[in-house]
């Protein structure tokens, strides 16, 4: 059953260089145009769009061209499961769904700029605005994901954080709390072998170097309370290899990798732990190779001893399935009345259901989408499918938004920034359906 609605039609052609990456995979930075080698075997998992573009890469949306139109919010029919009782999993449930403010704190490595506030807009092409934060909650998502990224701000041995960019990133957060939502603050692109790298050759450089700026930033943020998440690491991978996107767990490379990142999450926890205030108790999110449902699911992946009890979040990001929501040569074609498309969503959410939420350990899919192919009755039904069956499972979702619109990248925008319009009204309104 589905209800009419009377909407406008948005149309654009966007262009936001940000990841392609090898073929069935879902979740990831991969430089465009660059050639990867193919591995063997490709399972389908998740990652996330997120790559280093040029000033170009991200120009001011088009205006929202305007025809009457009727697009459809589908009705579904919501498997019943049970969720376990305790205070981390009702957390989550009330975190009820997220947006990103993509692109923007994390942008990295620009090279060309000489201010280092205008990373802030460097991909995104504007800056953060008390009026954004706000349109964005009084649309109905109650969590927002902060990704930021810190290397190229930080200095000396110890990495001391730049006093400027500490200030703007609190800025920020401080307007989230002004307006009551629940915030997910991390380390993003810092993932290289100057900074931190999962794997046995770098893991005293990268655990220095996590929890060099993990002090400072629970330091800073000692006294705000629960409602601040802590996100040990974006996506750890092996950067620049076969498996950077994919996991095996067969090849030594990647046994190596899934322990590494056992060690990482571990320190940071540790090291959140003994700063002073709300940080005893602070809720953390830890995520398994590149953050993909794989790298959790793996059996080498181990969460972290903690001395605060139910306060452990699996993080995992998962565009998925990888054709219809990431691959620019995959289809544009998703229908939520079809069983196998809404199994394409529901297979990877039953095994994290199976393994984590049935034993009391809550999940947040910290970054999901559905990138813009001229298919906004498509991207609906993919958005309510994907967050009915989260939802279901106990699981909250955060929408990758990047502000991308024109061109051929991966646009996953659903705000223009700038004026502060809803470009995709109705995928927000499939969104939320079912986010309760």
């Amino acid at each position: 059953m589905r209800k009419k609605l009377k909407a406008k039609c948005h149309c654009f052609f966007g262009k936001c260089l940000v990841c392609l990456f090898i073929a069935g995979l879902l979740a990831g930075c991969g430089k465009e145009n660059e050639e990867v080698p193919l591995p063997t075997q490709v399972p389908e998992i998740s990652v996330t769009p997120e790559e280093t573009p040029t000033p170009e890469a991200t120009p001011t949306p088009e205006p929202t061209l305007e025809s009457e139109s009727e697009y459809d919010i589908p009705d579904m029919q919501l498997e019943s499961f049970e969720i376990p009782q305790n205070d981390a999993l009702t957390y989550v449930k009330e975190m009820k769904i997220g947006w990103n403010l993509g692109n923007t704190l994390d942008a990295s490595d620009c090279t060309w700029l000489n201010d280092e506030l205008d990373y802030e807009s460097a991909w995104c092409g504007a800056k953060t605005s008390e009026k954004l934060i706000k349109t964005v909650k009084e649309s109905g998502f109650q969590t927002i994901r902060i990704p930021v990224s810190w290397h190229n701000h930080v200095e000396g041995e110890d990495y001391k954080i730049s006093e400027t960019w500490m200030a703007r990133v609190q800025e920020i957060v401080d307007m989230a709390v002004r307006e009551g939502m629940n915030i997910i603050l991390n380390i993003h692109h810092d993932n290289s072998t100057d900074f931190m790298y999962p794997s046995t050759e770098y893991l005293e450089q990268s655990k220095h170097y996590v929890t060099s700026v993990w002090k400072q930033i629970a330091e800073r943020f000692a006294e705000y309370d629960e409602h601040l998440i802590f996100e040990t690491l974006n996506e750890p991978r092996m950067v620049g290899t076969n498996f950077e996107w994919w996991l095996n767990p067969n090849d030594e490379s990647c046994k190596d990798a899934v322990a590494a990142i056992n060690e990482l999450n571990q320190a940071i926890v540790d090291t959140i732990r003994a700063a002073e205030g709300n940080n005893k108790s602070r809720y953390i999110m830890v995520p398994g190779y590149c953050a993909s449902p794989d790298g959790a699911l793996n059996a080498g992946f181990v969460m972290p001893e903690d001395s605060a009890e139910q306060k452990l979040i699996v993080s995992v990001h998962a565009y998925t399935p990888y054709d219809f929501a990431l691959n620019a040569e995959g289809t544009d074609q998703f229908d939520s009345a079809k069983v196998a498309d809404v199994k394409s969503i529901t297979d990877f959410m039953d095994q994290l259901y199976n393994k984590f939420i049935k034993n009391g350990i809550p999940v947040v899919i910290g970054e999901f989408g559905a990138r813009a192919k001229s298919n906004v009755q498509a991207r609906i039904d993919f958005s309510v499918a994907y967050v009915a069956a989260a939802r279901a499972r106990g699981i909250t979702c955060c929408w990758w938004d990047n502000n991308a619109f024109i061109g051929m990248g991966e646009n996953f925008g659903l705000i223009d920034r700038k004026s502060l319009k809803w470009r995709f009204e109705e995928i927000v309104q499939g969104l939320m359906k079912y986010a309760e």
